[in-house]
C-alpha cells in the first residue's frame, strides 16, 4: 500500500498522540480528485475514497474502520464518542472528542479550517471543522468544552489549525461582513479592504485563533498554509469554482490516542 502524504505540527507531537493533516497526495483517485480524496460527499468513486481513507488510517496506526469522520453541517455541534459509527449512520455534527485509544477522529475540509486538539496528560483528543459559519457559531469553544467534560483542562490543550484558505485568497461581500459585525463586534479586525468595490478579505485562520483564545486553549498553532494558493498539495472549493470544475476533493485531518 502506498503511503498517504501528511503534515504534522509541533504542538501535537505529544506522547501517546498520533495526528496528521493529510495533503491531496498519496491516494488512488483521479481527475479533479487526484489523488488522496477523503470526501465521501464528493462524486468520486466510493471504492477509491475507501482506499484513500484506509491509507490515512494506516498512517495513523489504526484500522481502516477506526477512522471516524462525521457528516459535517457547518454547526457548533460536538459529539463525544467511544466507538466508530457506521458509514451510513454518520452523525450530523462538526466536531468529535474521545478518550478511547485507537479511535481516530477526523474532519474534512477544502478551504475550511480543520483543527486538531489534545490534552495528552488527560488523554483526551478532539477534531473540529470550522468554516466561517461554524467558527462564528462557536464550534471551537464547544469542542474545548466537550473535551473538558471528559477531563481535559483547557489550559493544557494544544491545538493546531491545518491548511485552510488564507486572507489574501478569501474575498467576501458586504453581507458577509455585516453578519460578522452583528454577531461578533470583535471580528472587524479580521477584515481588510478588497481589490474590488464593496468587497473585503477575510482572515479565517486569524478568526479561528481568536476563538481558540476565548476558549482558553493553552497553545494554538497555525500551519499557515493556503489551500486556495497551493493546487499541488491541497484541494480547494473556491479554486474549483473559479476554474469551473465539476466537483472537488476533500482533505482530511485526524488525531488518535495510541
Amino acid at each position: 500500500m502506498s503511503a498517504a502524504e501528511s503534515l504534522s505540527n509541533a504542538a501535537l507531537r505529544l506522547p501517546g498522540v498520533a495526528h496528521a493533516f493529510f495533503t491531496r497526495r498519496g491516494g488512488v483517485s483521479t481527475g479533479v480528485y487526484a489523488s488522496l480524496n477523503g470526501g465521501v460527499g464528493s462524486q468520486d468513486e466510493p471504492s477509491r475514497v475507501r482506499t484513500n481513507r484506509a491509507r490515512m488510517a494506516a498512517a495513523l496506526g489504526v484500522a481502516a474502520d477506526r477512522l471516524t469522520i462525521p457528516y459535517q453541517v457547518h454547526s457548533p455541534d460536538v459529539l463525544a464518542i467511544t466507538e466508530p459509527f457506521a458509514p451510513d449512520a454518520r452523525p450530523r455534527c462538526d466536531a468529535l472528542v474521545t478518550t478511547t485509544p485507537g479511535l481516530a477522529l477526523g474532519v474534512t475540509g477544502a478551504d475550511c479550517g480543520m483543527i486538531l486538539l489534545a490534552d495528552a496528560g488527560a488523554r483526551v483528543v478532539g477534531a473540529a471543522h470550522a468554516g466561517w459559519k461554524g467558527a462564528l457559531a462557536g464550534v471551537v469553544e464547544a469542542t474545548v468544552a466537550a473535551m473538558a467534560r471528559l477531563g481535559a483542562d483547557p489550559s493544557r490543550i494544544a491545538a493546531a489549525l491545518g491548511p485552510c484558505i488564507a486572507q489574501e485568497s478569501y474575498e467576501v461581500g458586504p453581507e458577509f461582513v455585516a453578519a460578522f459585525a452583528a454577531a461578533d463586534p470583535d471580528s472587524a479586525r479580521y477584515f481588510a479592504p478588497g481589490a474590488r468595490e464593496k468587497r473585503a478579505m477575510f482572515d479565517l485562520p486569524g478568526y479561528i485563533a481568536l476563538r481558540a483564545r476565548r476558549a482558553g486553549v493553552g497553545r494554538f498553532d497555525d500551519l499557515g498554509l493556503d489551500t486556495y494558493a497551493d493546487a499541488e498539495r491541497f484541494f480547494s472549493y473556491r479554486r474549483a469554482r473559479r476554474r469551473a470544475e465539476p466537483d472537488y476533493g476533500r482533505l482530511v485531518a485526524a488525531i488518535a490516542l495510541a
